[in-house]
């Protein structure tokens, strides 16, 4: 083992943790919150694709994957935007600036960005669903000139629940992209939309012809989505969707989230929904 560890076999290994420590820790909403962590190689940084996750282990709790919520232009911080709702993304929310965690990854595949470049683009979130969106979006607005028009619709539990709001609203502040938001039940201080997400997909200004659209939530959410689109002429190939299956291993050695043919932690997490339609929405794959 030592010999290993003298030759840098023991770092490649996909399955080993390497240390890392939050920098700085960010509440989002009541039960969300956002960390940033120091890398693991403080020279080369952590790059990675918009849509790959890692996995977050906690001594002494146990290993989760989260999806990468950061710059991907900026590959010297990791961030990680969480929702503290089991046995392990609880422990990580009680941890503060400082603490020690383990990471591996980044794994999986990514939104295809290269292949969208030249189109229209169409992101639609729900709920947690905008944070492996959002290093999509801080490609997008990076490289700006590399694509046509750009919407952005985001739906919500309520506006309490919304995340990201202040950059949603520099997102929206621009001129070269719309952003809209809507909200499943209000208050009398929103005045904003009120409804399902679906609801805001026929304003897109985006072609149907020359679009591609970016989709994660709930699979409840993205099944309506896709209908919808299908009914504005938006075909099944023009649609990427990101899956949350239980992923354990990360490189589709312990079947947990295979998926028909395919892992989802290795051909996943982002998928190309006319190779996948035929299974989706199926609980028991």
């Amino acid at each position: 083992m030592v010999g290993a560890a003298g030759t840098g076999l023991l770092a490649a290994d996909p399955m080993v943790p390497r240390p890392v420590s939050i920098r700085r820790k960010q509440r989002e909403t009541h039960d969300t919150f956002t960390l940033t962590l120091d890398v693991p190689d403080p020279e080369r940084g952590l790059p990675f694709v918009p849509g790959q996750f890692t996995m977050l282990y906690l001594f002494g709790a146990g290993e989760v994957p989260i999806s990468i919520s950061g710059d991907p232009a900026s590959p010297m911080q990791l961030v990680h935007t969480i929702r503290a709702v089991g046995s392990v993304t609880r422990p990580l929310q009680a941890l503060q600036q400082g603490s020690m965690l383990g990471v591996r990854g980044p794994f999986g595949s990514g939104w295809p960005i290269e292949e969208a470049r030249g189109r229209d683009i169409l992101v639609i979130a729900g709920g947690l669903g905008l944070a492996p969106l959002r290093p999509l979006v801080y490609h997008l607005l990076n490289r700006r000139g590399d694509y046509g028009h750009i919407s952005i619709v985001c739906g919500a539990r309520s506006p309490a629940d919304i995340l990201f709001r202040h950059e949603l609203e520099r997102w929206g502040g621009r001129f070269d992209v719309d952003v809209a938001v809507i909200v499943d039940h209000a208050t009398d201080t929103w005045h904003g939309d009120v409804g399902v997400v679906t609801r805001l997909l026929d304003k897109s200004r985006c072609e149907p012809a020359n679009t591609r659209a970016m989709i994660c939530g709930p699979e409840i959410m993205m099944r309506f989505s896709i209908r919808a689109l299908n009914d504005l002429g938006i075909s099944d190939e023009q649609i990427h969707i990101s899956m949350e299956r239980n992923m354990q291993c990360a490189i589709g050695m312990c079947g947990h989230c295979q998926y028909g043919p395919a892992f989802v932690c290795k051909d996943g997490p982002v998928f190309r929904f006319d190779r996948i339609r035929p299974l989706f929405g199926a609980r028991e794959i």
